[in-house]
């Protein structure tokens, strides 16, 4: 009975310790989830980790919260169809992509109130701040093109045609800024100094590309893909080096380049978390189980928590499914 009553204990251990192994592979976790106002659509969300805030795109509205907290801070109005949100923390304006009025908002980051309005093009959607040519790329859904707002005169300097339906842009810093042109299966780059396409990557069992995410410091691009697979991309030649399974939906994809992580925010209601072990090699750590909806994703890459929106939904897919109303949230993930 002893010896039995032995192994009954070490089985029971093994067993224990490989359930508890298998549920802690990255040790992230939710961490909180806090709610908004308003029951419109969402699209990107942008965490600024040194004034400890959240904007989050919110159909007519940015609602911006605590990051720790998720307290309302306050709200940035009347940006119909909004997208995204881009910050020029240097001149303490923020600006919109409205893509229902063709318009990008500019507002006071420290009163939040609306400065004036710039027209670019037709459904305005990804937008970022270039860290290097000091300008704004905004990319237009339905013209196919890219606005370049001067941030100082608050005025469109260029318009850039790309051939195709852009999504998500980044930059690699050195004067190069990549986009997903989602209709083409392919990556776009720009040199920002003339303003031009300079090079366009094909994308092999890659479709409709949606997320981007770049690590500077090795040239790799990620890029999410609705048919459930991630492909790692040398910036500079366009090689494939890594094809990778997410899951379903993924619309936002980040890095964190001190963890070395990719995260694919995927609406089926998973975030599938790649590791770069070096370069040329990457891997499939985990997919932690979020919420249904939940497919847009900002990373504080300071202390590492990701934030992931949605709200509960009724029956449907993706997208297209409804959603209950006084149910919007944020989600936060970390360790």
């Amino acid at each position: 009975m002893k010896k039995k009553a032995a192994l009954a204990l070490l089985l029971l251990s093994f067993c224990t310790g490989t359930a508890l192994f298998a549920q802690t592979k990255t040790g992230i976790h939710l961490l909180s989830s806090h709610q908004l106002s308003g029951d419109e659509g969402w699209d990107y969300l942008l965490a600024d980790h040194a004034q400890n805030k959240l904007y989050v795109s919110h159909g007519t509205q940015v609602n911006i919260s605590n990051e720790t907290t998720g307290d309302s801070i306050g709200i940035v109005k009347n940006t119909p169809g909004v997208h995204g949100i881009a910050l020029v923390s240097v001149l303490k304006k923020g600006y919109t992509s409205n893509g229902k009025s063709g318009e990008c908002t500019v507002f006071d980051l420290q009163t939040n109130a609306v400065l004036r309005k710039i027209k670019v093009g037709e459904n305005p959607d990804a937008i970022f701040y270039d860290d290097f040519s000091k300008k704004i790329f905004v990319f237009n859904g339905h013209s196919l093109n890219a606005s370049v707002i001067d941030p100082v005169k608050d005025q469109v300097i260029a318009t850039i045609p790309l051939g195709g339906k852009p999504e998500t842009g980044v930059s690699d810093g050195k004067g190069k800024v990549y986009v997903n042109i989602e209709d083409k299966n392919e990556v776009v780059c720009l040199d920002t100094r003339n303003l031009k396409v300079i090079k366009r990557f094909k994308l092999a069992g890659g479709e409709e590309p949606s997320g981007l995410a770049i690590d500077r410091l090795t040239s790799r691009l990620f890029v999410g893909c609705s048919n459930k697979v991630l492909i790692v991309m040398d910036a500079i030649t366009g090689k494939q080096i890594s094809t990778l399974p997410i899951g379903d939906g993924s619309d936002g994809v980040v890095f964190d380049p001190q963890l070395k992580l990719v995260y694919s925010a995927n609406g089926e209601g998973t975030l599938t978390v790649i590791k770069e072990v070096n370069a040329n090699k990457f891997e499939v750590l985990e997919n932690v189980k979020t919420k249904k909806g939940a497919r847009t994703i900002a990373l504080d890459e300071i202390n590492h928590h990701i934030f992931l929106p949605t709200a509960d939904l009724k029956p449907g897919k993706g997208k297209k499914a409804a959603r209950i109303p006084g149910t919007f949230t944020v989600l936060t993930f970390g360790k």
